[in-house]
């Protein structure tokens, strides 16, 4: 009897307990969807004068949370903390220029299809005269250190890759004359040709090259805000959203998001 009662005790604490809700559930109860996005990333994320997060992934974030009925609110993440604040529940979703990785997959559940699709290129002084890859053999391309394409380019094409930390350094190198060319994302280079400072006399004459897809992130096991963000992709694809955020923010559309937009038409 004594351990029947126990039992019966444990059963009745147990359904005293709150269900775990869904983040879906959690953000329409708070009224707020919290979205981690990069705010030094133009025009991806990027502050205004007035110090506000805009851009093509703000513009994403306030579709979702536009769909959902609540209020939305952006957390400025970079790459080293932005997987961490999701896992943390700092944010509900990340989506913040990430590259689809094998061991980005392993830490936060990833939705596809994936939103968008980077390639690598160069910035060049519009004094320089190649029209192709493969001229830069035996030339000196600034780069940043760790991405993963330096030596892909190293190999493929021949061309010496002199890397520094961070993205303002081989910038400066640039323009010091150390190198024909800054190798880096093909986003983040067209962002560089919207100032001034850059636009007038640099340029980016080659095409881009190993397209690379990027993922929005939450939370593993949150299956029902995945189902969800799904839906949201494949109808920005359908609507053609895509394309016209990047030709509101100055920047050439994607192949990517073209070949994804005619896709969804057919379908």
């Amino acid at each position: 009897m004594l351990k029947i009662a126990a039992l019966s005790a444990l059963l009745l604490a147990g359904a005293a307990l709150p269900a775990s809700a869904d983040v879906m559930e959690t953000i329409k109860a708070r009224g707020t969807l919290i979205v981690g996005i990069k705010a030094d990333y133009k025009p991806f994320g990027f502050r205004d004068t007035s110090g506000a997060v805009v851009g093509i992934e703000p513009d994403l974030a306030a579709d979702i949370a536009q769909r959902l009925g609540v209020k939305l609110e952006i957390v400025p993440v970079v790459s080293s903390n932005r997987i961490e604040f999701v896992n943390q529940g700092k944010i509900d979703l990340v989506v913040a220029t990430m590259s689809d990785k094998p061991e980005r997959r392993q830490s936060v559940l990833a939705i596809d299809p994936q939103y968008y699709s980077d390639s690598v290129n160069v910035l060049m002084n519009k004094k320089a005269s190649f029209k192709n890859w493969e001229e830069l053999k035996g030339k000196t391309l600034c780069g940043t250190s760790g991405a993963f394409y330096n030596k892909e380019v190293e190999a493929k094409y021949g061309a010496t890759v002199k890397a520094f930390d961070g993205s303002e350094k081989p910038l400066f190198a640039l323009k010091q004359g150390e190198c024909v060319g800054y190798l880096y994302d093909q986003t983040f280079v067209q962002g560089k040709l919207l100032d001034a400072e850059w636009s007038e006399g640099y340029g980016m004459p080659l095409p881009g090259i190993l397209e690379t897809p990027w993922i929005m992130g939450v939370k593993h096991g949150e299956t029902a805000f995945a189902k969800f963000l799904t839906d949201t992709t494949n109808d920005w694809f359908k609507t053609g959203k895509i394309v016209e955020l990047e030709k509101k923010w100055g920047i050439a559309p994607t192949d990517y998001a073209k070949r994804m937009a005619e896709k969804a038409k057919g379908s």
